[in-house]
């Protein structure tokens, strides 16, 4: 019997699969860590100890891991085989374009399609159902996915038939995020050793030419000792990684973006690579001797 599952039930495909379940949709799913899989079966799902098992006939699963790696880890262990003919993949991770390509052709010899569907609008778009997907496939496997797609979004942008144009898309996004992330931070640290008041300084570049979307979601959690973790700043390491990587594979120079990268490194180099993205205000503050964070 067809059915639907997911694979990967961390910060964000915990709060998809909610979604998915709250639109009626029943939904079989599997992480490896058996407390993602506590919060998913109390919501109402089903799930278990063994990938293969949970999704075994489904013609549509959703992949909501980290990295390429991991993807290809839960889809080509044993997966693709359990899956019903001719199943729906979709994949919403964060890779690199060739990375997408390279799954969708293994996906396709096992024969199955890929919905190539990165999303953007962190955990709290995740659990609100108000994510913004980026996907590209064939209309048929569109069309499998309507449902799910609209119950854990706001916006599908229907990118084409081809994959990898997705995770473009992405790609090319991440490098606004995170270039604004980063310059939210450096904002900060600047105006801190200069004399300003945080909060104040947030107030007005808020209300200014200078606002942005991740100064306002960030610098408030920036201010804080330990904000809980939306979006880590190994995520980050990861994803402005990519855009470097993708760049550099189409011939174009991104500087702003390899200064991100970089300045992410160096928080994950403080160890705080499991914090919340917002904690690149630490690797400032090391270099001006200068606090933001509250005390």
């Amino acid at each position: 019997m067809a059915g639907t599952a997911i694979i990967g039930l961390g910060a964000m495909g915990q709060g998809m699969a909610r979604n998915i379940l709250a639109a009626g949709i029943p939904l079989s799913g599997f992480d490896l860590s058996p407390d993602a899989r506590g919060r998913f079966a109390k919501a109402g799902g089903r799930t278990g100890d063994d990938a293969a098992d949970l999704v075994a006939d489904c013609d549509l699963l959703l992949v909501m891991v980290a990295t390429a790696a991991q993807a290809e880890a839960a889809l080509f262990g044993g997966v693709t085989d359990a899956l019903a003919p001719g199943a729906v993949v979709i994949l919403s991770s964060t890779v690199a374009p060739s990375e997408a390509r390279a799954i969708a052709a293994r996906l396709n010899d096992a024969g199955h399609v890929m919905l190539d569907a990165p999303v953007s609008g962190g955990q709290v778009g995740a659990e609100s159902g108000t994510l913004t997907i980026m996907a590209s496939g064939p209309p048929a496997a569109f069309e499998r996915a309507d449902a799910l797609l609209a119950a854990v979004s706001k916006k599908v942008h229907r990118l084409g038939d081809e994959p990898g144009m997705g995770a473009t898309y992405k790609v090319v996004h991440q490098l606004a995020a995170g270039v604004h992330l980063v310059a939210a931070a450096e904002l900060m640290a600047f105006g801190a050793k200069a004399g300003c008041d945080p909060q104040t300084l947030l107030d007005i570049v808020s209300s200014s030419a200078g606002q942005s979307w991740m100064m306002d979601d960030r610098v408030p959690r920036m201010m804080q000792v330990d904000p809980v973790a939306t979006s880590t700043v190994d995520i980050f390491i990861k994803d402005l990684g990519l855009v470097v990587q993708s760049a550099r594979d189409s011939g174009v120079p991104v500087p702003l973006a390899a200064a991100a990268y970089q300045m992410m490194v160096g928080a994950g180099g403080m160890g705080l690579g499991r914090h919340d993205d917002s904690a690149v205000i630490r690797a400032y503050e090391a270099l001006t001797n200068c606090k933001v964070t509250e005390s």
